[in-house]
This record gives structure tokens, C-alpha cells and sequence, in this order.
């Protein structure tokens, strides 16, 4: 077995596992920075919105031996706006220019015609009315709506109202965080950005859902016993599940970072990049407050109720006694420990929960009076 998976393996067994839920004051700090820095360069910059969304016209020339840099130069000049201009590989120029009124695009026309040596008629101008953006964006609000309070229905129903509100913040955490970056690196906003936002809502739904299931089976009637706390139990499940997050994450980010950094930048296929800086940060975004944000903050609500601090309070009292009885170093008769352990109880594992590093094998048990070694049976021998 590989080492991840041997550490996956462990992961799951509970051998090892990693506080995220006792240091969720450290991730929350970190993720309203993050957040807080999205929505100031959103304030500050503003997005950057196609011509699907702002107006405009997309101007495709016939084969030509003008420069990109030129037609942009002119297109520029004569319309007064900036202009985006793709070079595609039959040597054809796309040249989109926003916010443009009708005279405007005529001008433009008339311009790039006479630059590039052609007729009036062979440069295709296609005029976007922004209209049809608003169209589009309220489609998107109105989706992203729906979606949202079926996701949380849903969640109240399957699990509960608490975990359906912590997925929520979650979501609405990766949103912002994208839409933020979007704002920071200027990439132009287009439908196909929309699509990428509703589509990482999806993925980040899934890692948050993966963990939540395994949280509603461990604390299966938790008030029964007194070996671990609700956030030992949500930091167990989540330490669980660990390993299938990263690889998900990672294995969907591959194909997305190609698009990106390759596709985009080395081969400067500028259309993909307004899909797949969507999804490349919200992908992460989403695999990051699925661990990070989402199940400390079910541990947090939880912790609120009575049920769980009288819980809490046992299970201190609990290993308060079994402490106190480590340092006496005195004998107790043996109905006081089967007392102690009625529930099942191991103090090792109590203390380990959530903690980095292996679990301890108890010595309470199979090995009293020197007899019946680790891998023996006790009781009496026939």
C-alpha cells in the first residue's frame, strides 16, 4: 500500500488524525481575511463584464497579415474603449469592443475595413445589446436562488438545520472568495463564467456532504456515552474522510489547471480562461471550506445545545477521574474500574481524540496480573 493510502487507512481507523476542529478559531481568522480581501478588491476594481453583459460588438475580419497589436490600435482609436483583440489560427482577427452604440460600431467597422484592405462587408460585426446580459444575469441570480434553498431543504431534512446552515455559509464563503479573485486579476466576466460559478457549487457541496454523513453516523446516540465530545466525534469524521477530500480536489484541479495556465496562457486560448479560473478557484475554495470551515462550524452550533454540554461536562468529569486515579497510584477495587468502563470507555482513546499521532494501546485490558499478553484471550482456561 502506498504511504497516502497506509495514512488514509489510519485516517479512517482513527489511529492518527489532526485537531481542525479545536483549532477552528485559526481557520476562521484566516478565511475572513481572505474574504474581507475579495471584497475590497470587488469594491475597489469592480468586475470586468463582456460585452454579453455591458454591450458591445465582436468584429471577425477575413484572413489578413495585420497584427493584433494594429487592430487593437485602431479600434481603440475610433471608438474611444478598449478593445480585446485574438489572433485565431487561420490568421483571422476576433476584435470585441465594449459599450458601444450603434454609430459607434459602424465607425469601427469602417475603420478596421480600411486598415485591413478589405470591403466594407467582408469584416462580421455581431452588436450585443446589454439587455440580453441582463437577461442572462438575472437567469443566474435566479438560479443560484433556487439552488441555494433547495440545498439547504435538503440538508435540514437529510441531517439537520445546523448542518444545513453551516453549508450554506460554506457556499457563500467559495462564492465570494471567487468572485473577489475574479475582480483582483480583471479576467473578463462572461457567461461562461457564470456557468463556472454555478458549477463549483456542485463540488464544493460534495466534500461537505461526504463529511456530514460520516458526523450523522458517529454521533449516533452519543448521549449514551461519555467517551468523546461532539467536536471529537465531528473532528474523527472529518479526519476520516480526509484523504478521498484531497484526492477528489486534486484529481479535479488537474484537467482545470491545464486549461488555465497551459491552454490560457502558454497557448493563449483567452476564451478559456474566464471558465476555468472560475473553477480552478472554486474548486479550491470549495475543498477548503469543507474541511476548514464547514464542520467546526456544525461542531460550534452543536456545542450550544444542553444536550451537548452536559455531554461535554461528563466526559471531563469522566477523564478528570481517570487522571486523578493515574497519579493516586493506588489500587481501586475492581467494580470501581468495570464502573469506570462500563461505557466501553478507554482513557487512552479518550485523551488521544483529535490529537496528532498514534493511540496507545490500553494496558488495562488483556494484561491485568501479568497474564493473558497482548493477542491472548483472558478468562478462565479450560
Amino acid at each position: 500500500m502506498s504511504k497516502l493510502g497506509n495514512l488514509g487507512a489510519r485516517l479512517y481507523r482513527g489511529e492518527v488524525g489532526y485537531d481542525f476542529v479545536g483549532k477552528r478559531m485559526i481557520w476562521y481568522g484566516i478565511s475572513i481575511l481572505i474574504t474581507i480581501t475579495a471584497i475590497v478588491g470587488l469594491s475597489v476594481r469592480g468586475l470586468n463584464m463582456g460585452i454579453e453583459f455591458s454591450g458591445g460588438a465582436v468584429f471577425n475580419t477575413p484572413k489578413t497579415a495585420v497584427s493584433a497589436t494594429q487592430a487593437q490600435h485602431v479600434a481603440e482609436e475610433t471608438s474611444g474603449h478598449t478593445a480585446i483583440v485574438q489572433k485565431l489560427g487561420d490568421s483571422t482577427l476576433r476584435i470585441q469592443v465594449s459599450e458601444l452604440t450603434t454609430e459607434q460600431s459602424r465607425a469601427t467597422q469602417e475603420a478596421l475595413a480600411k486598415k485591413l484592405d478589405v470591403p466594407l462587408d467582408k469584416i462580421n460585426t455581431d452588436i450585443v445589446g446589454p439587455s440580453w446580459g441582463d437577461q442572462i444575469a438575472n437567469k443566474a441570480w435566479t438560479g443560484l436562488a433556487i439552488f441555494m434553498i433547495l440545498v439547504v431543504i435538503y440538508l435540514a431534512i437529510a441531517f439537520e438545520w445546523r448542518m444545513a446552515l453551516a453549508a450554506l455559509v460554506a457556499l457563500i464563503h467559495d462564492l465570494t472568495i471567487t468572485v473577489g479573485i475574479y475582480a483582483l486579476v480583471g479576467f473578463e466576466v462572461t457567461p461562461g463564467t457564470v456557468i463556472g460559478l454555478l458549477t463549483i457549487l456542485g463540488y464544493s457541496l460534495y466534500d461537505t456532504v461526504v463529511v456530514f454523513d460520516g458526523l450523522k453516523e458517529g454521533a449516533k446516540d452519543i448521549t449514551k456515552q461519555t467517551r468523546w465530545t461532539y467536536s471529537e466525534i465531528a473532528n474523527r469524521s472529518l479526519n476520516s474522510t480526509l484523504v478521498r477530500s484531497i484526492n477528489t480536489t486534486v484529481v479535479a484541479l488537474l484537467p482545470v489547471a491545464g486549461l488555465l495556465f497551459i491552454g490560457g496562457g502558454f497557448l493563449g486560448a483567452g476564451m478559456l480562461n474566464d471558465i476555468s479560473l472560475a473553477l480552478f478557484v472554486g474548486l479550491a475554495a470549495g475543498a477548503y471550506s469543507s474541511i476548514f470551515i464547514a464542520t467546526p462550524l456544525v461542531a460550534d452550533l452543536k456545542e450550544r445545545d444542553p444536550q451537548m454540554k452536559a455531554l461535554a461536562k461528563r466526559v471531563r468529569a469522566k477523564r478528570a477521574a481517570a487522571a486523578a486515579k493515574g497519579e493516586s497510584g493506588t489500587e481501586q477495587p475492581q467494580d470501581a474500574v468495570d464502573g469506570l468502563d462500563a461505557e466501553g470507555d478507554d482513557e487512552d482513546d479518550a485523551a488521544a481524540a483529535g490529537v496528532v499521532g498514534p493511540r496507545r494501546q490500553s494496558a488495562g485490558r488483556g494484561g491485568r496480573d501479568g497474564r493473558g499478553g497482548r493477542g491472548r484471550p483472558s478468562g478462565k482456561r479450560r
